[in-house]
């Protein structure tokens, strides 16, 4: 049961720092608008992938997530 313990500790952190981040997230102007996410604007139609800050974030977690299991 200790490991099922620590496993929702880390899993209750993870969703803390993501509502963290969220929170802040609209105060950094640079998130969301990085060179290769996509944006295309017609005349009837707007397209936005966040493909450069999906990457951005996800080197992120994966680097929080490595150093926690160390």
């Amino acid at each position: 049961m200790q490991g099922f313990g620590k496993s929702l500790i880390v899993m209750g952190l993870v969703i803390a720092a993501v509502g963290v981040l969220l929170t802040v997230a609209g105060k950094i102007p640079w998130i969301g608008r990085l060179p290769g996410d996509i944006y295309v604007k017609r005349d009837n139609f707007t397209f936005y992938f966040p493909l450069a800050t999906s990457i951005l974030i996800s080197l992120v977690l994966s680097l929080i997530l490595w150093l926690l299991r160390k």
